[in-house]
């Protein structure tokens, strides 16, 4: 059986789950791994048969997505050609993490193409969301990679076919403890926006970012270039974890029994969907990184609000159903206890 995995390759997130979920569909046929995007500092350290250019979100440096570098960035031509060339018809199972290209390309070619994504779950109608809907914002998150089939990761099992978390293996690796310092990781704010405001608090933060290429120290804050190795050995010893509010990151930091504060990029209807949940569970959540919210920074580094999780692993699980439940029953795959037969 030939499989297709096609991933987002805008953040980071989309990259860390593939790495668990990659060895898993290799188990059950010939795979190949189409990403698309181009905001991914995480590697993802297998053979990538097709990288595409896709349709990329640059982050900005005041909270939310750059509209004008995203625009000036997308080449429509280029896309509808990449759409156009790829050649779906020949996988038995093309599964998409809310990559555009393949999904696109299924769509207009009749192909069966199944959503594995943290997307599918957001829009989900019995998952949290704003009191105020962003129809722009629910719009893109349907119809960016639309699937036919769709099995979705989000903070909380809100319906069948909605799975926990992703953990990936190295999170779960990680020997963790408590320090006396903060991992900030916020891409879409300025390295001046940032220290700016968590320069007034008494505390040390180590923030890595998108927007320096060497380390420096001003005052409490340490500016760290984007590394992930150096980003888990932060995690693992920081107090808390302050980030925007995608879902990765957070899940990462909620299972290692960290405190977390969020800050939703605007304009990000996920992510304000993102916050909804995060709140309901006891998370710390603020809607922009600005000196009138310092109040609500500072009860989140005084209180001791760790909100308790269990996150164990599904990965296989998920795979499993998503496989049996969409390849065609007369294959035959030496998986354990997967078989099919006629």
């Amino acid at each position: 059986m030939k499989i297709l995995y096609a991933i987002q390759g805008t953040g980071n997130g989309h990259i860390s789950r593939a790495r668990d979920v990659i060895p898993l569909l290799q188990q059950y046929g010939e795979l190949d791994i189409l990403i698309s995007g181009t905001q991914s500092d995480v590697k993802l350290n297998y053979p990538v048969r097709y990288q595409l250019f896709g349709v990329s979100f640059i982050f900005g440096k005041r909270g939310g997505v750059d509209i004008f570098k995203t625009l000036k960035r997308m080449n429509l031509f280029r896309f509808i050609k990449e759409i156009w060339n790829l050649d779906v018809h020949q996988y038995d199972l093309i599964i998409n993490d809310f990559e555009a290209v393949s999904a696109w390309a299924c769509l207009l070619k009749a192909k069966k193409c199944v959503g594995l994504s943290h997307q599918s779950a957001v829009i989900h109608p019995f998952s949290p969301k704003p009191m105020k809907t962003d129809w722009l914002g629910y719009l893109i998150l349907k119809y960016y990679a639309p699937v036919n089939q769709s099995y979705g990761v989000h903070f909380k099992t809100y319906a069948d076919k909605i799975y926990l978390p992703i953990i990936r293996q190295e999170i779960r690796d990680l020997k963790t403890k408590e320090g006396d310092f903060y991992t900030v990781y916020l891409p879409a704010y300025s390295d001046e926006r940032i220290v700016k405001v968590l320069s007034v608090l008494e505390v040390s933060c180590k923030v890595f970012s998108k927007h320096c290429t060497a380390a420096k120290k001003v005052g409490n804050i340490e500016i760290i270039p984007i590394d992930n190795q150096l980003y888990l050995q932060s995690l693992a010893a920081c107090e808390g974890l302050i980030c925007g509010a995608g879902f990765e990151g957070p899940a990462e930091a909620l299972f290692l029994q960290k405190k977390l504060l969020v800050i939703p990029m605007r304009g990000q209807y996920e992510q304000q969907c993102n916050a909804v949940a995060l709140q309901k569970m006891g998370v710390k959540v603020i809607e922009s990184l600005k000196l009138s919210q310092l109040d609500t920074l500072k009860l989140f580094i005084t209180e001791a609000n760790v909100v308790n999780t269990n996150y164990p692993n599904q990965t296989d699980a998920i795979v499993r159903r998503l496989v049996c439940e969409n390849v065609d029953p007369y294959y035959t795959t030496t998986a354990e206890s997967f078989s099919f037969s006629r």
